[in-house]
Protein backbone atom coordinates (compact mmCIF):
# COMPACT_ATOMS: atom_id res chain seq x y z
CA UNK A 1 0.00 0.00 0.00
CA UNK A 2 1.21 3.80 -0.66
CA UNK A 3 0.86 6.43 2.17
CA UNK A 4 0.64 10.12 1.74
CA UNK A 5 1.38 11.95 4.91
CA UNK A 6 1.63 15.41 5.59
CA UNK A 7 3.27 16.02 8.28
CA UNK A 8 1.81 18.84 11.33
CA UNK A 9 4.49 18.70 13.92
CA UNK A 10 8.40 18.02 14.09
CA UNK A 11 11.03 15.86 16.37
CA UNK A 12 14.25 17.20 17.71
CA UNK A 13 15.25 13.55 18.85
CA UNK A 14 14.67 10.08 18.18
CA UNK A 15 13.01 8.29 20.56
CA UNK A 16 10.11 6.47 21.82
CA UNK A 17 7.30 8.51 20.18
CA UNK A 18 3.83 7.66 19.21
CA UNK A 19 3.79 7.15 15.99
CA UNK A 20 2.03 9.65 12.98
CA UNK A 21 1.31 6.82 10.86
CA UNK A 22 1.16 2.86 11.13
CA UNK A 23 1.93 1.04 7.90
CA UNK A 24 2.57 -2.83 6.75
CA UNK A 25 5.84 -4.11 6.10
CA UNK A 26 6.29 -3.61 2.22
CA UNK A 27 4.33 0.01 2.41
CA UNK A 28 5.31 2.96 0.81
CA UNK A 29 5.17 5.75 2.54
CA UNK A 30 5.72 9.82 0.39
CA UNK A 31 5.96 12.41 2.86
CA UNK A 32 7.60 15.99 3.32
CA UNK A 33 10.56 17.12 5.73
CA UNK A 34 11.66 20.68 6.80
CA UNK A 35 14.74 22.14 6.08
CA UNK A 36 17.70 21.94 9.14
CA UNK A 37 16.41 25.39 10.16
CA UNK A 38 12.55 24.19 10.68
CA UNK A 39 11.46 25.76 7.15
CA UNK A 40 8.90 24.50 4.93
CA UNK A 41 8.78 24.51 1.30
CA UNK A 42 7.43 28.21 1.55
CA UNK A 43 10.99 29.32 3.43
CA UNK A 44 8.22 29.46 6.68
CA UNK A 45 9.51 28.74 10.09
CA UNK A 46 7.01 25.99 10.85
CA UNK A 47 9.06 24.73 14.35
CA UNK A 48 12.37 24.84 15.53
CA UNK A 49 15.86 24.41 14.27
CA UNK A 50 18.06 21.66 14.77
CA UNK A 51 17.88 18.55 11.97
CA UNK A 52 13.27 18.24 12.45
CA UNK A 53 12.40 14.87 11.89
CA UNK A 54 9.28 13.95 10.11
CA UNK A 55 8.04 10.91 12.08
CA UNK A 56 7.71 8.41 13.17
CA UNK A 57 6.76 5.76 11.24
CA UNK A 58 5.51 2.54 12.73
CA UNK A 59 6.26 -0.49 11.08
CA UNK A 60 3.72 -3.02 12.29
CA UNK A 61 5.12 -6.42 12.98
CA UNK A 62 8.86 -4.83 13.97
CA UNK A 63 10.31 -6.40 17.39
CA UNK A 64 13.47 -5.55 18.57
CA UNK A 65 16.34 -7.93 17.07
CA UNK A 66 14.59 -7.43 13.68
CA UNK A 67 15.77 -5.17 10.84
CA UNK A 68 13.87 -2.42 9.25
CA UNK A 69 14.66 -2.47 5.38
CA UNK A 70 14.00 1.73 4.42
CA UNK A 71 14.42 1.54 0.40
CA UNK A 72 14.89 5.72 -0.31
CA UNK A 73 12.18 5.68 -3.52
CA UNK A 74 12.63 9.62 -4.33
CA UNK A 75 14.64 12.64 -3.19
CA UNK A 76 13.19 15.87 -4.37
CA UNK A 77 13.58 19.58 -3.33
CA UNK A 78 10.58 21.17 -2.99
CA UNK A 79 11.31 24.90 -3.37
CA UNK A 80 14.10 26.82 -4.77
CA UNK A 81 16.56 28.03 -2.79
CA UNK A 82 18.72 26.54 -0.35
CA UNK A 83 21.34 27.87 2.28
CA UNK A 84 24.69 26.75 3.89
CA UNK A 85 27.53 27.51 5.73
CA UNK A 86 30.11 29.01 3.78
CA UNK A 87 33.71 28.43 6.18
CA UNK A 88 34.72 25.04 7.01
CA UNK A 89 34.90 23.62 10.79
CA UNK A 90 37.39 24.70 12.85
CA UNK A 91 38.29 20.62 13.79
CA UNK A 92 38.87 19.68 9.74
CA UNK A 93 42.44 22.15 9.97
CA UNK A 94 45.52 22.20 11.81
CA UNK A 95 45.28 24.20 14.68
CA UNK A 96 47.25 26.74 13.83
CA UNK A 97 44.77 27.61 10.89
CA UNK A 98 41.79 28.49 12.62
CA UNK A 99 42.54 31.75 13.10
CA UNK A 100 42.88 32.47 9.44
CA UNK A 101 39.35 30.86 8.78
CA UNK A 102 37.18 34.29 7.50
CA UNK A 103 33.92 35.07 8.74
CA UNK A 104 31.19 34.70 6.28
CA UNK A 105 26.97 34.62 6.39
CA UNK A 106 25.44 32.04 5.64
CA UNK A 107 25.61 31.15 1.42
CA UNK A 108 22.65 31.51 -0.50
CA UNK A 109 22.18 28.81 -3.43
CA UNK A 110 19.04 28.61 -5.87
CA UNK A 111 17.92 25.97 -7.08
CA UNK A 112 17.43 25.38 -10.87
CA UNK A 113 14.91 22.06 -11.17
CA UNK A 114 14.75 21.75 -15.02
CA UNK A 115 18.52 21.73 -14.90
CA UNK A 116 19.13 19.67 -11.70
CA UNK A 117 21.88 22.44 -10.25
CA UNK A 118 22.54 24.48 -7.33
CA UNK A 119 24.34 28.08 -8.14
CA UNK A 120 26.08 30.13 -5.76
CA UNK A 121 24.53 33.23 -5.25
CA UNK A 122 26.27 34.64 -2.18
CA UNK A 123 28.54 35.75 -0.62
CA UNK A 124 30.69 37.03 -3.20
CA UNK A 125 34.39 35.93 -3.47
CA UNK A 126 36.40 35.06 -6.41
CA UNK A 127 34.64 32.22 -6.78
CA UNK A 128 31.43 33.78 -8.15
CA UNK A 129 28.46 32.06 -9.16
CA UNK A 130 29.27 28.35 -8.80
CA UNK A 131 26.83 26.23 -10.63
CA UNK A 132 27.14 22.06 -9.48
CA UNK A 133 24.64 19.28 -9.93
CA UNK A 134 22.05 18.69 -7.04
CA UNK A 135 22.41 15.26 -5.45
CA UNK A 136 19.62 14.80 -2.69
CA UNK A 137 19.88 12.72 -0.23
CA UNK A 138 19.24 12.29 3.47
CA UNK A 139 21.23 13.83 6.54
CA UNK A 140 20.15 12.69 9.21
CA UNK A 141 17.25 9.35 9.29
CA UNK A 142 16.86 6.39 11.73
CA UNK A 143 15.13 4.34 14.31
CA UNK A 144 13.93 4.96 17.62
CA UNK A 145 17.07 4.33 20.31
CA UNK A 146 17.96 0.99 22.40
CA UNK A 147 16.41 1.85 26.39
CA UNK A 148 13.84 3.88 25.82
CA UNK A 149 16.07 6.71 24.94
CA UNK A 150 15.30 10.00 22.93
CA UNK A 151 18.61 11.51 21.09
CA UNK A 152 19.71 14.67 19.73
CA UNK A 153 18.97 14.66 15.88
CA UNK A 154 22.27 16.66 16.30
CA UNK A 155 24.92 13.01 16.77
CA UNK A 156 24.47 9.43 15.56
CA UNK A 157 24.98 6.00 16.67
CA UNK A 158 23.85 2.43 16.26
CA UNK A 159 20.21 3.57 15.40
CA UNK A 160 20.83 6.14 12.52
CA UNK A 161 20.52 9.85 13.22
CA UNK A 162 22.59 12.73 11.70
CA UNK A 163 24.94 10.93 9.90
CA UNK A 164 25.60 13.13 6.67
CA UNK A 165 26.52 10.61 4.25
CA UNK A 166 26.45 11.93 0.69
CA UNK A 167 25.24 7.74 -0.36
CA UNK A 168 22.14 8.10 1.36
CA UNK A 169 20.33 8.86 -2.07
CA UNK A 170 17.14 8.25 -4.14
CA UNK A 171 18.01 4.05 -5.14
CA UNK A 172 19.93 3.22 -2.11
CA UNK A 173 18.55 0.46 0.33
CA UNK A 174 19.17 1.23 4.05
CA UNK A 175 19.09 -1.11 6.87
CA UNK A 176 18.82 -0.25 10.80
CA UNK A 177 18.42 -2.78 14.11
CA UNK A 178 15.11 -2.32 15.60
CA UNK A 179 15.65 -1.43 18.99
CA UNK A 180 11.79 -0.61 20.16
CA UNK A 181 8.15 -2.33 19.01
CA UNK A 182 6.98 -0.86 15.82
CA UNK A 183 10.98 0.29 14.56
CA UNK A 184 9.49 4.00 14.52
CA UNK A 185 11.46 5.42 11.39
CA UNK A 186 12.07 8.92 11.58
CA UNK A 187 13.40 11.30 8.21
CA UNK A 188 14.41 14.71 7.42
CA UNK A 189 17.44 16.89 7.22
CA UNK A 190 17.55 16.85 3.31
CA UNK A 191 20.34 18.31 1.02
CA UNK A 192 20.40 19.43 -2.30
CA UNK A 193 23.76 18.72 -2.12
CA UNK A 194 26.94 18.06 0.17
CA UNK A 195 30.68 17.68 0.21
CA UNK A 196 32.08 14.84 1.88
CA UNK A 197 32.19 14.62 5.18
CA UNK A 198 29.84 18.13 5.72
CA UNK A 199 33.38 19.37 6.61
CA UNK A 200 31.45 23.25 7.07
CA UNK A 201 28.38 21.47 8.88
CA UNK A 202 25.77 21.89 6.57
CA UNK A 203 25.48 20.73 3.18
CA UNK A 204 22.44 22.86 0.84
CA UNK A 205 19.93 22.85 3.43
CA UNK A 206 16.76 22.41 1.32
CA UNK A 207 12.81 21.09 2.24
CA UNK A 208 12.15 17.52 0.72
CA UNK A 209 10.00 15.62 -0.83
CA UNK A 210 10.70 12.34 0.27
CA UNK A 211 9.33 8.42 -1.17
CA UNK A 212 10.37 5.69 0.72
CA UNK A 213 9.30 1.94 1.20
CA UNK A 214 9.92 -0.04 4.43
CA UNK A 215 9.86 -3.60 5.24
CA UNK A 216 10.81 -5.78 8.55
CA UNK A 217 13.11 -9.04 7.69
CA UNK A 218 12.15 -10.66 10.73
CA UNK A 219 14.39 -12.85 13.46
CA UNK A 220 17.46 -10.69 11.45
CA UNK A 221 20.12 -8.87 13.70
CA UNK A 222 22.56 -6.82 12.99
CA UNK A 223 24.73 -4.05 15.53
CA UNK A 224 24.88 -1.06 13.12
CA UNK A 225 23.47 0.81 9.82
CA UNK A 226 23.87 -1.29 6.46
CA UNK A 227 23.12 -0.25 2.94
CA UNK A 228 23.40 -1.23 -0.72
CA UNK A 229 23.04 0.41 -4.34
CA UNK A 230 23.80 -0.85 -7.60
CA UNK A 231 27.27 -1.37 -7.20
CA UNK A 232 28.26 -1.76 -3.53
CA UNK A 233 27.22 -2.81 -0.37
CA UNK A 234 28.24 -0.51 2.87
CA UNK A 235 27.97 -0.75 6.46
CA UNK A 236 28.07 2.95 8.66
CA UNK A 237 29.94 3.39 11.84
CA UNK A 238 28.65 6.54 14.32
CA UNK A 239 31.56 7.21 16.77
CA UNK A 240 33.34 10.01 17.87
CA UNK A 241 37.09 9.38 17.36
CA UNK A 242 37.20 9.53 13.69
CA UNK A 243 39.35 5.94 14.37
CA UNK A 244 36.17 4.19 16.09
CA UNK A 245 33.55 4.84 13.75
CA UNK A 246 36.18 3.14 11.08
CA UNK A 247 36.23 0.11 13.59
CA UNK A 248 32.50 -0.26 14.37
CA UNK A 249 31.97 -0.26 10.21
CA UNK A 250 34.96 -1.91 9.28
CA UNK A 251 33.48 -5.14 12.16
CA UNK A 252 29.82 -4.93 10.82
CA UNK A 253 31.32 -5.81 7.19
CA UNK A 254 33.18 -8.52 9.00
CA UNK A 255 29.80 -10.00 10.41
CA UNK A 256 27.72 -9.30 7.10
CA UNK A 257 30.58 -10.78 5.08
CA UNK A 258 30.37 -14.09 7.15
CA UNK A 259 26.71 -14.19 8.00
CA UNK A 260 25.49 -13.11 4.97
CA UNK A 261 28.18 -14.55 1.98
CA UNK A 262 28.95 -17.89 3.35
CA UNK A 263 33.08 -16.05 3.24
CA UNK A 264 35.17 -17.85 6.36
CA UNK A 265 36.57 -14.96 9.10
CA UNK A 266 39.92 -15.80 6.77
CA UNK A 267 38.39 -15.01 3.35
CA UNK A 268 36.22 -12.33 4.74
CA UNK A 269 39.28 -10.71 6.07
CA UNK A 270 41.30 -11.49 2.32
CA UNK A 271 38.80 -10.03 0.62
CA UNK A 272 38.37 -6.31 3.07
CA UNK A 273 42.10 -6.17 3.02
CA UNK A 274 42.68 -5.55 -0.91
CA UNK A 275 39.03 -4.68 -1.73
CA UNK A 276 37.58 -2.07 0.55
CA UNK A 277 36.97 1.53 -0.34
CA UNK A 278 35.98 4.05 2.55
CA UNK A 279 33.31 7.17 2.50
CA UNK A 280 33.77 9.84 4.88
CA UNK A 281 30.03 10.99 6.71
CA UNK A 282 29.46 13.06 9.08
CA UNK A 283 32.94 15.69 10.05
CA UNK A 284 31.36 18.08 12.16
CA UNK A 285 28.83 16.74 14.63
CA UNK A 286 29.42 14.65 17.93
CA UNK A 287 29.95 11.38 16.71
CA UNK A 288 31.73 11.00 13.47
CA UNK A 289 30.29 8.99 10.82
CA UNK A 290 32.80 6.54 8.00
CA UNK A 291 31.06 4.33 5.76
CA UNK A 292 32.73 1.02 4.62
CA UNK A 293 32.21 -0.39 1.40
CA UNK A 294 33.00 -3.45 -0.81
CA UNK A 295 31.92 -3.34 -4.42
CA UNK A 296 29.37 -5.78 -5.29
CA UNK A 297 31.58 -7.34 -8.08
CA UNK A 298 33.66 -9.16 -5.76
CA UNK A 299 31.14 -10.66 -4.02
CA UNK A 300 30.69 -14.53 -3.83
CA UNK A 301 27.35 -15.49 -5.48
CA UNK A 302 25.30 -17.48 -3.49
Amino acid sequence: MHHQFLPTHYHLTLGPYAPVLRVQSGDSISTTTVDASGCDQHGVSVTPRGNPQTGPFLVEGAEPGDTLVVRIDQIRPNRDHGWARSVVAPNVVDPTYVKQLPEAPLADWQINHDEGTATLKSPLSKLGELTIPIEPMLGCFGVAPFRQQAISTATSGEYGGNMDYRGFKAGTTVYFPVFEPGALFFLGDGHAAQGDGEIAGTGIEISMEVTVTLSVIKGKTIGWPRGENAEFIFTVGNARPLDQSLQHATTEMLRWLEQDYGLDPLGANLLLSQCVRYDLGNMFDPAYTMVCKIPKRWLPVL
